[in-house]
């Protein structure tokens, strides 16, 4: 099994960034622990802060994946685009958001993914990752 992570902008940052919101572990520690969990899984990662290399990268795997782990950061709210590369390729995707973006500011309640997603995990911490993986398990 495939599975693509995808970071979207400023999560290349976790680990410095708001520690309150976001917890203290880089994602790169937190994917070692991702693989040392999952090794039937194939993970891999990207991270970008720029919208049309997500955009990309979403079609690039998009048809050859077994799942995408999406977390598009504050693009959730704001990008059409990205929304629909979810809705264009086949492999299903799950969105994910470390913090619960429903008890953050109103803006960050409408996401452009969810509803091309397969499902939406949120709240969770860095945890968030490892439900989505293992729900294309079951």
């Amino acid at each position: 099994m495939k599975i693509m992570i995808i970071n979207g902008p400023n999560l290349n940052l976790l680990g410095k960034r708001e520690p309150e919101v976001y917890g203290s572990t880089t994602f790169e520690d937190y994917l070692g622990q991702l693989k040392a969990k999952f090794p039937q899984v194939e993970l891999s990662y990207f991270q970008s802060n720029i919208e049309g290399e997500i955009i990309g990268k979403i079609q690039e795997v998009g048809f050859d994946f077994d799942g995408i782990v999406l977390n598009a950061a504050s693009y959730t709210h704001t990008s059409v685009g990205i929304g629909d590369a979810v809705k264009a390729v086949t492999t299903p995707v799950v969105e994910v958001h470390i913090s619960n973006t429903h008890k953050r500011e109103e803006f960050r309640h409408v996401s452009f993914i969810s509803s091309g997603a397969k499902g939406v995990i949120l709240g969770f911490g860095l945890q968030s990752y490892d439900l989505a993986i293992q729900s294309f398990l079951s």
